[in-house]
């Protein structure tokens, strides 16, 4: 059963706030997706912490690890 969450993250490149949906039940996952309000593509890492809550960052292409 997929379990999606609502996280709030600004985008690298234009700085806006931007909602983005995590499924919590993958575990540590990292994908892009474009940015809603500037349609540049954002890396995004996620982690589960020991709460099984998400931890998100968000990187430019350029700076991802």
């Amino acid at each position: 059963m997929n379990a999606l969450e609502s996280v709030v993250a600004r985008c690298p490149y234009c700085g806006e706030r931007v909602e983005l949906l995590v499924d919590t039940s993958e575990g540590e996952q990292q994908y892009t997706e474009d940015c809603e309000v500037c349609c540049r593509p954002m890396v995004v890492s996620v982690a589960i912490d020991e709460d099984e809550l998400p931890r998100v960052q968000v990187f430019s292409e350029n700076d991802a690890f």
